[in-house]
């Protein structure tokens, strides 16, 4: 059956018709999301050897956002942060610091107790 341009299945889907553009189609399928599944497994004399999982999603920002998926505003790469801007880096920074100072302090508690070299009398 045809609708307004449209070709309407069975069941309601819609499949694409040939007047439709690109862009619709793009558009359609980052509003709804597409998501690809698929595993790929390599076996030798019955030995599984190597199994690697694919899952893919393809959506909008908005759309996985909706789903609650927005790892990209995290990330300190794709977010423009630096990586040593964390709260965790700046407690090590501290505690470097710290140990730094109490370091440097027990040297010259040392060299301060050390006996002077005796001198031989000439």
């Amino acid at each position: 059956m045809s609708s307004g341009g449209q070709l309407v299945g069975q069941a309601g889907s819609r499949r694409v018709a040939a007047g439709e553009s690109l862009a619709d189609v793009l558009d359609r399928v980052l509003d709804k999301g597409v998501v690809i599944a698929g595993d790929i497994a390599v076996a030798l004399v019955g030995i599984e050897l190597l199994t690697i999982k694919i899952r893919l999603l393809i959506a909008s920002a908005d759309k996985a956002q909706e789903m609650g998926i927005d790892w990209w505003r995290t990330d300190p790469f794709l977010a423009g942060r630096q990586i040593g801007e964390g709260q965790g880096n700046r407690e090590l920074g501290d505690r470097i610091a710290r140990l730094e100072r109490r370091l440097a302090g027990s040297e010259q508690e040392s060299q301060s107790t050390r006996r002077p070299a005796r001198r031989t009398p000439r």
